[in-house]
């Protein structure tokens, strides 16, 4: 337990627990019925800030994330959620989490090893965006899929984060960040007709927040792979 305290920065613990309070209260004053949502909320305040923290425990949060989230958006008949999650991010989470366990950094096995994504990587995420967003117009469209717009504009933000979560790039968490918003926008309006929607909107709310220190710290992380292979390089020397 003492490992797992430490292991967190000082802000790190204050945003994982004022993220967990927030969910709790939100949930005590607006709903008190619906706990799958509860405990997706929760759920999804750990495995960001794990993400945050390169950790490829995150991924395997990050699944049961999706899981949660596919049939609470089923409930509710945003199926281009349910399809997204089901059918994009999470064979993708699983496959972030089987790169992320396979390039672990050279200092420590519990935290991945960044890439820069190149060119043709970069040309490919952007073709496979269109292709895959179009091709779900059309099925979202034709299961009359609420706030289809807004849910398509969804699959193209979520898309762009599991690709560059596969690829191990710190821009993943600006992508997150892009869906974020959108998820904001789209359960907005669910909570709109039932106020207990209102937890799942704060669920994405606090994702924001993590989802900005996440690429501020990947930022830092980088850096710090950066450097320690310069050092190892000179040493080699």
């Amino acid at each position: 337990m003492k490992k797992i305290w430490t292991y967190f920065s000082t802000f790190e613990k204050l945003l994982w627990l004022f993220s967990i309070i927030l969910e709790v209260v939100v949930f005590i004053i607006f709903d008190r019925t619906h706990y799958l949502e509860f405990i997706m909320a929760l759920v999804g305040a750990c495995y960001i800030i794990l993400n945050a923290k390169g950790n490829p425990l995150g991924q395997i949060l990050c699944i049961f994330f999706c899981i949660a989230y596919g049939i609470t958006s089923y409930f509710q008949h945003y199926y281009g959620e349910l399809i997204t999650y089901a059918c994009m991010t999470l064979p993708m989470a699983i496959l972030g989490l089987i790169s992320w366990l396979k390039n672990p950094s050279k200092e420590s096995k519990m935290e991945v090893e960044i890439n820069r994504m190149n060119k043709e990587q970069i040309i490919v995420m952007f073709v496979l965006t269109t292709l895959v967003t179009t091709a779900f117009y059309f099925i979202l469209k034709a299961f009359n899929t609420a706030n289809l717009i807004v849910s398509t504009i969804s699959i193209a933000t979520s898309f762009l984060a599991v690709y560059m979560t596969y690829m191990r790039s710190k821009f993943f968490a600006l992508g997150y960040l892009t869906n974020d918003i959108v998820l904001i926008v789209l359960w907005s309006l669910a909570s709109y007709k039932d106020i207990s929607y209102l937890s799942v909107v704060t669920c994405f709310i606090i994702f924001l927040f993590n989802d900005t220190y996440t690429f501020i710290n990947w930022i830092r992380i980088e850096k710090k792979q950066n450097n320690y292979d310069k050092k190892i390089n000179e040493e080699a020397l």
